[in-house]
């Protein structure tokens, strides 16, 4: 019975070092929780909390340069206001540039065999006419060239016919697509 209490002794003893070094072990831990959320919090509270902009008394001296608005005790009339009005300019496009150019105006038209439809063999009549500026450049010297190309249907296969021809007459094709320049301008560049 000795040995039973002598051994139950012991195993209470080791059990209270073993409770000792756990309870010691927790008091670490929250030691850690605790500084842990104070530094969560501090970084939560820097990043959204509200800032607010502190004064330097350092600075609370500088208000002393104020001499000039101090020494200033004579009141000035109010400055009259004055009123600013203005024109806007008219935007200049590509084509209203050419305008104080000189023209030279090219037509290339049909001849008066290939003004007979095709369908009917009546006359065509002028429908429209396509315009297409480019820039002729002389040396020391600029030049608008229209180039003016004659487009004809038939009047009578407009009324009577399911199928109305257009014609156009055959014109040079520009250097640049959509383009301004002339063969002439794009040598001289």
């Amino acid at each position: 019975m000795r040995k039973q209490d002598e051994k139950t002794r012991l195993t209470i003893e080791e059990l209270e070092k073993k409770n000792a070094q756990l309870e010691q072990r927790n008091k670490e831990l929250e030691a850690k929780m605790e500084y842990y959320k104070q530094q969560f919090a501090l970084l939560q509270a820097k990043r959204f909390g509200t800032s607010s902009e502190k004064t330097d008394k350092d600075q609370l001296e500088l208000q002393l340069f104020n001499e000039a608005e101090v020494s200033s005790a004579v009141l000035l009339a109010e400055p009259t206001l004055e009123t600013i009005s203005y024109t806007r300019k008219k935007k200049i496009g590509r084509t209203d540039r050419l305008n104080d150019l000189p023209v030279e105006t090219i037509h290339y038209d049909l001849s008066d065999s290939e003004k007979v439809c095709s369908e009917c063999d009546h006359s065509m009549h002028e429908m429209s006419t396509q315009v297409r500026k480019e820039l002729k450049i002389i040396p020391a010297q600029v030049t608008v060239v229209e180039h003016v190309q004659h487009i004809y249907s038939c009047r009578h296969c407009e009324t009577h016919a399911i199928k109305t021809p257009i014609k156009k007459a055959e014109m040079p094709k520009p250097v640049i697509k959509k383009g301004l320049a002339s063969p002439s301008a794009v040598a001289f560049v």
